[in-house]
């Protein structure tokens, strides 16, 4: 069963495969909304409601760890 952690907004979900991510940070530094943060090695989605759907987070993550709803 995959590991795969899930935040919710009013608008959108975000899910980050937790087998696939390997902390590398690449959506911590391209998203401008600030929305992911490195817990233990892994990306968390801390600021899912400041997030402006620009999906550059799904784009850059080397490993296809991220599913966005709008994406």
């Amino acid at each position: 069963m995959a590991n795969i952690k899930e935040w919710k907004s009013d608008d959108w979900t975000i899910k980050i495969d937790y087998d696939k991510c390997v902390g590398d940070g690449e959506c911590v530094d391209i998203c401008p909304a600030e929305v992911y943060i490195l817990v233990d090695e892994k990306s968390v989605a801390t600021n899912i409601d400041e997030c402006t759907e620009c999906c550059s987070c799904v784009e850059v993550c080397p490993e296809e760890a991220i599913e966005h709803s709008s994406c």
